[in-house]
């Protein structure tokens, strides 16, 4: 059986650290779902918290907790890992956003979609997965 998988965008690991929603789908289909990050996400990420635990009053070293704690559950890409992919990737992405190449990479590489919120992927040539929506493809349906 083949298991399916996901790239799994910074927003949505942010999404996962600040909420429920994301998290509690992470955990949910962990066992079925291989979810797949390449490492600069974890890097976005954790440069985002600081900022956001202050104007939302929250402890950032259990924010860096929950981040840390999605390292284990995910896979993570490392960018060199992608770099033979970044031409195309960038083609794809274009002027949006060409720091997101190594995700557009990522999904490339490893053929399936990546869960965002952001819309600079969208028309970039891989399929994309909101999170309100991302549980239809994580059931199989």
């Amino acid at each position: 059986m083949t298991t399916k998988s996901i790239v799994v965008d910074a927003n949505i690991l942010i999404r996962a650290v600040l909420g429920v929603r994301a998290r509690h789908l992470i955990d949910q289909y962990g066992m079925d779902i291989t979810f797949y990050t390449p490492d600069v996400a974890f890097h976005d990420s954790a440069d985002h918290l600081p900022p956001i635990s202050v104007s939302r009053n929250l402890d950032l070293d259990a924010l860096l907790d929950t981040l840390n704690q999605l390292r284990l559950i995910m896979e993570t890409v490392p960018t060199e890992n992608l770099e033979p992919l970044r031409g195309r990737a960038l083609k794809r992405i274009g002027r949006r956003d060409p720091s997101d190449w190594p995700f557009v990479a990522a999904a490339l590489a490893l053929d399936c979609p990546i869960w965002t919120e952001d819309q600079d992927f969208f028309g970039a040539g891989v399929a994309t997965w909101t999170s309100d929506r991302v549980e239809i493809y994580l059931r199989g349906e």
